[in-house]
């Protein structure tokens, strides 16, 4: 009989380990494992009545896996309260492998319920984190369309959040249509169906705003809108979210990261549609205070004209030339009495410079006697010098002229 090989990489077709040497060499690793605790929601617990062991299912609450526990009954009895499914826990177990059906399972000998204190400040170490890389920045915030044709809705099954979405969003405006998903809202597959029915909305075209909607529930029914891999999913969404989760007093991160938070599924019928009765009011009332408005301006304008109209020049426009008639009338008489001084003043003025220039005219002193002697050229003579004996002279007196011609004068004679 040939020899088994010693190690898995050694084995070949032709020296192959049998089933029982692998289950025994599994076994024998996982029997060296150290026990560990670990974390976990409960998706399913099955204890009988009389039995002595316990059979439960943990399952991680970001992720879609799960481990098989066992566990004394005893010992899970002894917790402070009764544990259900969809609790989140801790336990302390060691991983086992049986050999004979070839199954792996842990080994629980502890188990502890995680306090609500707990899980609240975990979501708010989560809730620092994801702020840190900015998820519920309200630069990332997208606004809700107006008047939103399809509205996708994520609600639990046969919910009333469902209602009071639908009938009051249809209520509002009766047009909208909705694209409804109903998963399970509470629970270990809460996450991964909230998850998937938010990406699937968020690829149909026609849908122009998400509403993920859940009635009110303890802080454990609303942990899953607190789980990351479902916040993140939200956040990575191009159509806008709203947020409609538990009562006014509920705040999961989910509300952080959508881009509107209603308070209740009733308040999130009022955001995503406007109400047709108070839009169809808001028409009239505008249509009424633009008619008031108009009514108003043409009222003013009347006033204004009339009031134009009653002015005097308006009434009688000739007025304006009457009045300025007599300013023109009084205008010429002045300017007619400073004209008529003036020349009285010029004409003075004249007279005195024409005596003036009489007392000093060549004439006048003609006139008193005295003569102007010209000579031959008819140049004034004005000294003995200026003519020779036997000269003809033209003297000019005030009345005429005369005629004369010289004579040179002898020695002591004079003229």
């Amino acid at each position: 009989m040939s020899t088994l090989p010693e190690r898995a990489n050694q084995t070949t077709p032709e020296q192959p380990w049998p089933v029982r040497l692998l289950s025994a060499k599994i076994a024998d690793y996982i029997d060296k494992m150290s026990p560990v605790w670990i974390e976990g929601q409960i998706v399913q617990l099955n204890r009988r009545p009389g039995a002595s062991m316990a059979f439960l299912t943990l399952r991680d609450t970001d992720a879609d896996t799960s481990l098989p526990v066992a566990m004394n009954a005893r010992v899970l009895a002894l917790t402070p309260a009764p544990l259900t499914e969809g609790a989140h826990v801790v336990v302390h177990a060691k991983p086992v492998f049986w050999k004979g059906r070839g199954s792996f399972q842990m080994q629980a000998d502890d188990i502890r319920a995680v306090g609500v204190g707990d899980l609240l400040a975990r979501i708010e170490h989560l809730k620092k984190l994801l702020a840190a890389e900015g998820l519920f920045e309200l630069a990332r915030k997208r606004p809700l369309p107006f008047l939103p044709a399809v509205v996708g809705l994520v609600c639990g099954r046969e919910s009333k959040a469902e209602h009071d979405v639908v009938v009051n969003a249809r209520a509002r405006w009766p047009q909208v249509r909705f694209e409804i998903r109903e998963v399970a809202v509470q629970g270990a597959s809460a996450v991964s169906e909230v998850s998937a029915a938010v990406a699937e909305l968020d690829a149909d075209p026609r849908v122009e705003v998400i509403v993920v909607a859940r009635g009110g529930g303890a802080v454990e029914d609303l942990l899953p809108f607190s789980n990351e891999a479902l916040v993140r999913a939200v956040a990575a969404c191009r159509t806008p979210v709203v947020s409609a989760i538990g009562h006014e007093t509920d705040a999961p991160l989910l509300d952080l990261v959508a881009d509107v938070r209603a308070s209740t599924p009733t308040d999130a019928a009022k955001r995503i549609v406007p109400d047709v009765a108070e839009e169809r009011l808001r028409i009239t009332q505008g249509r009424r205070r633009m008619a008031a408005a108009v009514e108003a301006r043409l009222t003013r304008e009347e006033h204004g004209i009339a009031a134009l109209r009653s002015r005097p020049v308006l009434r009688d426009p000739a007025v304006l030339v009457s009045r300025r008639a007599d300013d023109v009338d009084r205008g010429l008489d002045r300017l007619r009495r400073a004209f008529s001084t003036t020349l009285l003043h010029a004409a003075s003025d004249v007279s005195t410079l024409r005596a003036q220039v009489r007392a000093l005219s060549p004439a006048s002193t003609l006139a008193r006697g005295y003569a102007v002697v010209h000579g031959p050229d008819g140049s004034v003579v004005r000294a003995p010098d200026d003519v020779t004996s036997g000269d003809a002279l033209r003297i000019r007196l005030a009345e005429g002229e005369i005629g004369a011609v010289t004579s040179v004068p002898t020695t002591g004679d004079s003229h």
